[in-house]
């Protein structure tokens, strides 16, 4: 019978009979399909119970709603603004966004000079020197246990008892100090600058371009392009150039005291002087004590096996040990972050105005308070995850890959 052929019902492959799927309460995914069904249900439910509820009590008391007054003229006086700002010309709208700028002016100077000042605290707690551990030690322990709001009380309390401006501190003939603030010359600034930040920019973007090249460039073949006179060109000659060649201008306004008080020149006033200290000095504490936390969490075998290579403290400290720690440092880090964003609320309490001070002025001219407070929760909720995203983002960088 070899020549037989064989039934092809014998030789086919068996499909798996089909299952009948049976919805049963037992079954942990349905269960939990069904819960969040309930709990996004009931969370709308209440958010809509809520809005209209308010919603009928504001129309009983004939309260207007809406933010239709973000477009009418706000007579606001703001005494410092990064863009051009006008009361009973511009809107309520610019005023709030003006406010907003502020805001992001202490915040952003804030967190640079903050982690610039707790890194070298955390890193002087740790120091071989008994007097600088010490010192660094003192200025956690005092400055953590001290609330922000008498430090930024104090902080502007001292500015204000600083001379009048015609006795003012000087500094040559350039920088004054007073309690009208401080007086920095200011830069001129014209197109040829604006062209050679421009170039800049570029210039920034195109030698990070290159050193990614040279460092794969290293892992294929084992040679390392340089990097630095890329950068020395693209960064600095080529800037220079653009500079020189629309004309190479060059000017400064310096403050010229007239009356009682100086003209022109550039003014840091008292108020963002006061909150800057006060939100820097407070938080570095706790950034440096972040700092000291990560370093120690590096094993000590990594700084006896650099100090048998020969390595001197400080490149084992700055090329092995540090970039070890950001690991450990960047997730309590970015809490420190959100931290500072949101106590530079406390701006209302000596007089610098911030997106709270200008939106409480708003609110109480118009009367649109739930929208005001609305307003004050979105900005300070959009800057908070645009921080927690990108910290975030460079802490998935840096870790650890597993292979």
């Amino acid at each position: 019978m070899s020549g037989a052929t064989a039934d092809p019902r014998l030789t086919a492959p068996r499909t798996p009979p089909r299952r009948r799927v049976r919805l049963s309460w037992s079954d942990p995914v349905l269960r939990s399909i069904v819960w969040q069904i309930l709990i996004v249900g009931l969370v709308v439910a209440l958010f809509w119970y809520l809005v209209s509820n308010t919603n009928r009590n504001l129309a009983a008391r004939r309260i207007a709603t809406g933010f239709d007054f973000l477009f009418q003229a706000a007579s606001i006086p703001i005494g410092e603004s990064l863009i051009p700002y006008t009361p009973s010309v511009d809107t309520y709208g610019y005023a709030l966004l003006v406010g907003i700028l502020n805001t992001l002016k202490v915040a952003v100077v804030g967190v640079v000079l903050a982690t610039i000042l707790g890194t070298l605290i955390g890193v002087g707690r740790l120091s071989r020197n008994w007097l600088v551990a010490k010192l660094a030690a003192v200025y956690v322990e005092g400055l953590r246990d001290i609330p922000l709001l008498l430090q930024l009380l104090f902080w502007y309390a001292l500015l204000q008892g600083l001379p009048a401006p015609r006795q003012s501190l000087r500094i040559g003939d350039a920088v004054f100090l007073s309690n009208r603030g401080i007086r920095l010359p200011e830069l001129v600034w014209g197109p040829a600058f604006t062209w050679a930040a421009v170039a800049l920019l570029v210039g920034i973007v195109l030698t990070y371009a290159w050193s990614r090249r040279a460092r794969q460039r290293q892992e294929a073949t084992g040679e390392q392009p340089r990097v630095w006179p890329v950068a020395l060109v693209l960064v600095i000659a080529v800037p220079v150039i653009v500079w020189a060649a629309l004309g190479a201008p060059f000017a400064w306004d310096k403050p010229v005291l007239h009356g009682f008080n100086f003209t022109g020149g550039l003014t840091v006033t008292p108020e963002y002087t006061a909150l800057l200290m006060g939100l820097v000095i407070y938080t570095a504490a706790y950034i440096g004590e972040i700092v000291r936390a990560g370093i120690q969490a590096v094993p000590q075998g990594q700084w006896e096996a650099a100090g048998a290579l020969g390595l001197r403290h400080g490149v084992i400290l700055r090329k092995i040990v540090l970039p070890q720690a950001m690991r450990v440092i960047i997730p309590p880090m970015t809490s420190q972050y959100l931290n500072l964003t949101k106590n530079s609320s406390l701006a209302v309490a000596i007089g610098y105005q911030d997106i709270v001070s200008v939106a409480n002025t708003t609110l109480n001219q118009t009367g649109q308070a739930i929208e005001g407070i609305a307003v004050i929760m979105a900005v300070y909720l959009t800057i908070s995850l645009s921080i927690s995203l990108f910290m975030n983002w460079y802490n998935a960088r840096i870790a650890l890959v597993e292979r």
